[in-house]
């Protein structure tokens, strides 16, 4: 099977630095607002205060990880179990739909572990800070 525009084979690196960058933006954000107040993050997902500290500092190590290319398997690994606790929960505990009803649903997730997967399967690209 051949491309349709084989001309942009050589930016497949740029595409996967922007995802990268895109999906460790997303982590590090959700990280700083568990680190951020534990005890009200923690309740609204049913977690410990303890527990919540951990998943962001998790959050954030791994999106540290995936923007600047270091140990990307490693971080995109984490991340995608992160987000199957996360889609586990949305569908065996709180029974959220797919697309959800009163809030979102697992998909937002589906796509973040997809997401992971591709840079988990492609290392992330060349452009890596090491």
């Amino acid at each position: 099977m051949h491309p349709v525009f084989p001309q942009l084979l050589p930016f497949s690196d740029v595409a996967l630095l922007c995802l990268r960058l895109l999906v460790a933006l997303v982590f590090f954000d959700s990280g700083r607002r568990h680190l951020s107040d534990p005890v009200g993050r923690g309740a609204s997902i049913g977690q410990s205060p303890a527990f919540t500290r951990f998943l962001g500092f998790a959050q954030m190590a791994g999106a540290l990880g995936l923007a600047f290319g270091v140990l990307t398997q490693l971080a995109a690994l984490g991340l995608i179990l992160i987000m199957a606790g996360a889609i586990q929960k949305k569908i065996f505990v709180w029974h959220t739909g797919f697309w959800g009803e009163k809030t979102y649903g697992w998909h937002y997730d589906l796509m973040l572990v997809v997401s992971n997967l591709v840079i988990l399967t492609t290392d992330g690209g060349r452009f890596v800070l090491f």
